[in-house]
């Protein structure tokens, strides 16, 4: 499926690509990829209106050998405010990475949204704090598909990638989920062992519903959240590289899991 971008160049010589025009090219070429893929789908949500333009939020689905509608369900969330694209870039480089080696999601149903703030990045907003806004409170209109897709969906799982504060020097995981759930942290969804020989710190997890975990007395069970965070003054490429890397472990680790469910 086709996407329109929003341009932001002007006339005379040729601008060096901005952060959030390079982005536009890199959603383009996933597109594109998709086009050629038997497991990467285009599917944007939307359109939504937004101070009166609409605009639609970036979505890539992959289904992976052997997926069926019964299969285990993830989303991936990244590109909460529009003015740090790196998390956007980290996830459209895992959409990379599963197309070229689909095995890493075998079995899996993963929808990818690259750029929740796609009303920030499309059609110039300010930032929003959409990674603070409790799912369900009607707080933004991407928010809203988001929500609609997730309780049409039944995700079993939620996994943000974000930009840790400043100061932070070390990659860090946090995993929040229900004890009742038999993917709860205790059975770890990573390790320290699947991360090797990546530094990363794995934080306890805040109390209390926000973001997606907000919606879960709406879904048939409850998911968990995993919230990986990379330091903001890595380079592109090591941020990129390192993210893509820990979230293909975590899928081979999470691949395990459904195996396991499978023979429960």
């Amino acid at each position: 499926m086709k996407e329109t971008f929003v341009s932001t160049k002007t006339g005379g010589p040729p601008p060096v690509p901005s952060s959030a025009e390079w982005l536009q090219v890199r959603l383009r070429k996933a597109y594109a990829l998709s086009e050629d893929s038997p497991h990467l789908f285009a599917s944007p949500l939307g359109p939504f209106y937004f101070g009166g333009r609409h605009a639609t939020v970036p979505r890539l689905v992959f289904f992976g050998p052997h997926a069926s509608d019964d299969s285990w369900r993830l989303c991936f969330l990244a590109g909460f405010d529009h003015r740090d694209l790196r998390p956007s870039h980290a996830l459209l480089a895992l959409a990379e990475r599963l197309a070229e080696d689909v095995e890493t999601g075998h079995g899996l149903n993963l929808s990818l949204f690259p750029v929740v703030d796609a009303a920030g990045l499309f059609l110039g907003f300010p930032d929003r704090a959409l990674r603070t806004i409790p799912w369900g409170s009607g707080g933004a209109p991407e928010i809203e598909l988001l929500e609609r897709d997730s309780r049409a969906r039944s995700y079993h799982g939620f996994i943000r990638v974000e930009t840790a504060p400043p100061g932070d020097d070390i990659a860090s995981i946090q995993v929040r989920a229900p004890r009742a759930d038999p993917l709860s942290p205790d059975l770890e969804l990573i390790s320290s062992e699947d991360t090797d020989p990546v530094p990363v710190r794995f934080e306890a997890a805040t109390p209390g519903p926000a973001g997606p975990l907000s919606l879960t007395e709406d879904l048939p069970f409850a998911p968990f959240e995993l919230t990986l965070r990379l330091p903001g003054q890595w380079t592109n490429e090591r941020y990129q590289r390192t993210a893509a890397i820990l979230l293909q472990r975590f899928l081979w680790r999470y691949r395990a899991f459904q195996a396991y469910g499978l023979h429960l």
